[in-house]
């Protein structure tokens, strides 16, 4: 598992996703950004990249192009842009099925994952436990979950990417120990059973873990758990369990939206 999951080949395939959206609307109006519709753990990312390919794009076509970003549930962001909520020049959702559901709207063509490399996943990440200082609930692995007296911290998986990777890791987890569908169905059910409140987002938990101090144990994005842990200054730890997901965001430009 690569553990640095924003590497320099990532930020240069999002960055080309973007540019691309902007050369497709060289004749819009000028006074009108292009919008990224994105999943919730990544402000701080795009805040970077948006920068890079503004100056890139103006270095490039003589001409400036502002970049405006969104947040939220991955599948809820989704089905903003399919409701029309969201006039979303490209995508950067959680999982690729959140793509899908803009194709199955006629917003994106069905060959959207042919459009870059890595079948239009510029990078990947996984889900990871964190846990208070010193793990005092010795949580290590996902039968740790339920334990007595556990509190699971974790995003609604009907809303949220973060929440159904979370889901799927756990129920994989139970299948990759050899356990069967009907054994894993059991064991998620008995993690939500942990669970007491429910995020609409990855950002939507971490706050509900972090500043408002609920729960033994986190489940997200190994990134967002880095960032998580190096603002809680020590107060706050990673766990690696055995077994996780290979989570992998995917990106694309809105047809419909894209002159």
């Amino acid at each position: 598992m690569n553990t640095k999951w924003l590497n320099a080949i990532a930020l240069v395939l999002v960055v080309v996703a973007v540019a691309l959206v902007g050369f497709k609307n060289i004749k819009r109006e000028k006074s009108r950004p292009l919008l990224n519709v994105s999943y919730d753990p990544t402000r701080e990312l795009y805040n970077e990249i948006n920068a890079k390919f503004i100056a890139k794009y103006e270095e490039e076509t003589g001409s400036w192009v502002g970049v405006e970003q969104t947040h939220g549930g991955s599948t809820r962001q989704a089905r903003a842009v399919a409701d029309g909520a969201l006039a979303a020049d490209v995508v950067t959702l959680a999982l690729p099925s959140d793509i899908e559901i803009l194709v199955k709207h006629g917003l994106v063509a069905n060959d959207w994952q042919k459009r870059f490399p890595n079948d239009s996943e510029p990078y990947f990440s996984t889900i990871v436990f964190v846990v208070r200082k010193a793990n005092p609930k010795h949580i290590k692995d996902w039968p740790d979950l339920i334990g007595p007296d556990i509190a699971v911290i974790t995003p609604n998986p009907k809303t949220s990417g973060n929440g159904k990777l979370s889901l799927l890791a756990a129920w994989g987890s139970v299948i990759h120990n050899g356990g069967n569908e009907s054994q894993a169905l059991d064991f998620v059910k008995k993690i939500y059973q942990h669970v007491p409140v429910l995020g609409q987002g990855a950002r939507d938990s971490t706050t509900t873990f972090t500043l408002e101090g609920v729960g033994d144990v986190h489940l997200t994005w190994e990134n967002e758990a880095l960032r998580e842990t190096k603002e809680a200054k020590g107060e706050l730890e990673i766990v690696y369990p055995p077994v996780s997901i290979r989570a992998e965001p995917s990106v694309t430009w809105v047809d419909s939206n894209v002159a």
